[in-house]
């Protein structure tokens, strides 16, 4: 599934970053990489969210969080 159709509050681990080589650098750069856990904290109604990575909050627009597969965490 993709990041944009995560759950509020749940726990998620991405699979995998498909975005163009810059945002996917940047995103690396975030600590946004694959077996990442993220937890979705707020979604918007244009398609952003707001995640949760590695202690940090992380605004990501539609597009970009298009582009991260995720599936949900085992045992959380």
């Amino acid at each position: 599934m993709k990041l944009n159709e995560g759950e509020i509050g749940k726990n998620y681990v991405v699979t995998g970053v498909l975005a163009r080589m810059q945002v996917a650098r940047r995103l690396e750069a975030l600590g946004v990489n694959e077996r990442t856990p993220v937890t979705v904290l707020n979604k918007k109604g244009s398609g952003s969210l707001i995640i949760k990575v590695r202690g940090t909050r992380l605004a990501l627009g539609r597009q970009i969080a298009e582009g991260i597969t995720i599936e949900e965490a085992a045992g959380r």
